[in-house]
């Protein structure tokens, strides 16, 4: 039985659940290392894109993944890290502005601009999430990250503010606490996976994260190493199952099966003259399908989701400022082919983003792109938990040390983002 600080993580995700218990260790505060103990996984059901539509069903997928999980570590967390997306997430920016009455700006000061800009009226049906600070301006100088110490009269900060729908959020909640377990925190799905698979050079260059999911694809972009944009585009692997369905006159079982074992998302890759045998069932002979017809109509489905994607990286106004190019997580990325058509569709250098750095003990049971999520989470929790343990070690410290110390610690957490 580890003795080291322990956080559990949660990605719902709409065609599987998975749940992660793992270890912190390494250079707490700053470094923590995750030491994975256990992962479990179940079917999701009782989710559509995103959003909980059966907490019963929701609850059951919940239950058996962080049982599951559980039984492999050989640990019983109660609460979770729990990840969270849909057509329901929004952002917006927000400004606030404060005078500095000293000689120079504190910390304090710094504390004082973030909450006017914080202070943005959210509507009774949404709830913030996540409050991330963009850069900071000094009376006429802009693009300071860290301003505390600097000397002027005027500070002003640009936060970029996630909101989620209430409803979304208190019915996720509620299947989690139905399934015996607490929410220690809600997390923007695509932020977490960021964590787990971009580098700070691919954030400080500019690079789009894209999460081909079941349900949903979800996107993120990063830009001198701040989130810069948010989007989801309601169509996912699900779609591209339904094409094979109607396209190809076979089961959903059987396009599931297809698209796994023979899928490609990029039709040059493909032998024209290849051809699939599909066994003989009670209802059908044997059939052959040409992979190359399979292939056009993943390619094409594909293709769209990814000009959507190209779509909002213009309307951000980030074309041609992208120049670590494109990475690509979620079940979507294990699809072969489908670095090529995004490096067709946009023009730029794309890679699959595989959780692998600071991660130990079971690795390499989430060495792929599905993972990228939880992953995440559990490396936002270990950042948490370590922070916080440095923090109540500390019982010698002064009111007034602890609420300093308090206040780097959240500082820093939103330079997560």
């Amino acid at each position: 039985m580890t003795t080291e600080p322990i956080v559990a993580a949660l990605d719902i995700g709409t065609a599987y659940t998975t749940a992660i218990v793992a270890a912190v260790h390494g250079d707490l505060p700053r470094a923590p290392r995750l030491k994975v103990l256990g992962v479990g996984s179940s079917r999701t059901m009782g989710l559509r894109r995103g959003a909980v539509s059966d907490i019963e069903e929701a609850t059951r997928s919940i239950r058996a993944a962080v049982e599951e999980a559980c039984r492999v570590s050989g640990v019983q967390p109660d609460s979770l890290y729990v990840g969270i997306a849909g057509e329901h997430v929004r952002a917006m920016c927000s400004a606030g502005v404060v005078a500095i009455s000293g000689d120079e700006i504190t910390r304090a000061d710094v504390d004082r601009v973030n909450e006017v800009a914080r202070a943005m009226a959210i509507p009774q049906d949404r709830e913030l999430l996540h409050a991330i600070p963009q850069e900071y301006r000094v009376d006429k100088a802009d693009g300071i990250r860290d301003p505390v110490g600097m000397i002027g009269t005027r500070l002003e900060t640009e936060m970029y503010l996630v909101t989620i729908g209430s409803a979304p959020a208190m019915n996720l909640r509620k299947a989690i606490e139905k399934a015996g377990y607490k929410t220690r925190e809600l997390v923007l799905e695509p932020l977490a996976s960021a964590l787990a698979v971009l580098t700070e050079e691919e954030k400080e260059l500019g690079v789009i994260l894209v999460e081909l999911g079941a349900g949903t694809t979800d996107l993120a972009i990063f830009h001198e190493g701040k989130i810069r944009h948010l989007g989801t585009i309601p169509y996912g692997g699900n779609t591209v199952t339904s094409d094979l369905v109607q396209g190809l006159g076979i089961t959903q079982h059987d396009a599931e099966q297809l698209k796994e074992a023979y899928g490609c998302a990029y039709e040059p890759m493909v032998d024209p003259d290849q051809v699939i045998a599909m066994p003989a069932t009670s209802a059908h002979a044997e059939r052959h399908l040409s992979r190359e017809l399979m292939t056009h109509i993943i390619h094409q489905r594909m293709d769209e989701i990814f000009e959507k994607v190209q779509r909002e990286v213009r309307t951000a106004g980030y074309v041609g400022r992208l120049n670590a190019g494109i990475v690509l997580t979620g079940g979507g990325a294990s699809l072969e082919g489908v670095t090529e058509l995004a490096t067709d569709v946009f023009g730029l250098g794309a890679r699959v983003g595989v959780p692998g750095e600071k991660l130990d003990g079971l690795a390499e049971t989430v060495a792929a792109p599905q993972f990228a999520t939880v992953t995440g989470l559990a490396l936002y929790g270990a950042h948490r938990t370590a922070l916080g343990g440095v923090i109540a070690r500390r019982p010698s410290l002064s009111g007034a040390g602890v609420d300093k110390l308090a206040t780097r610690v959240k500082t820093w957490l939103q330079d997560f983002f």
